[in-house]
């Protein structure tokens, strides 16, 4: 993952907000399975290439030949790796997480990414938004004078 490229604020951390709609994972998403989450490997087939010349890739090998449970054909690669075709309906090795239809979290943080403060939840999108708008005004009033 790429670093981020932050633009360093003019102000303290504490003088900042940051307003987030938020889905945990904890609390919006349960396990589930591929067709659930709409899988296209379980669609339509999958290939797993491993390179069985590194410890790694003889464990993964390993572990498909002997203990997935799947059906699959193998073959060698140009590239000297060995491929693992997955016909479809099958469970693939994801671990799928899918939505429990539950409302969103309209959240607001004192601070910005540098410090968090106190965090205010918000009953709905209606009030949330409005905090906003009025947080909006008050950083138009300081800078405009």
């Amino acid at each position: 993952m790429r670093p981020l490229n932050r633009i360093q604020p003019a102000g303290p951390a504490h003088a900042y907000k940051t307003y987030q709609i938020v889905s945990p994972l904890s609390t919006h998403f349960r396990p589930g399975t591929c067709d659930e989450a709409g899988c296209l490997a379980y669609r339509h087939g999958w290939q797993t290439a491993v390179d069985e010349a590194t410890d790694m890739g003889q464990r993964q090998a390993h572990y498909i030949r002997k203990l997935s449970g799947r059906k699959f054909i193998e073959r060698r690669t140009e590239l000297g790796l060995t491929a693992f075709e997955f016909e479809a309906g099958q469970k693939c090795f994801r671990e799928h997480k899918v939505p429990l239809d539950r409302p969103e979290l309209y959240v607001v943080h004192g601070g910005d990414w540098r410090a968090r403060g106190e965090v205010r939840r918000h009953s709905g999108p209606d009030a949330w938004v409005n905090d906003f708008g009025e947080h909006q005004d008050r950083v138009a009033r300081v800078v405009n004078g």
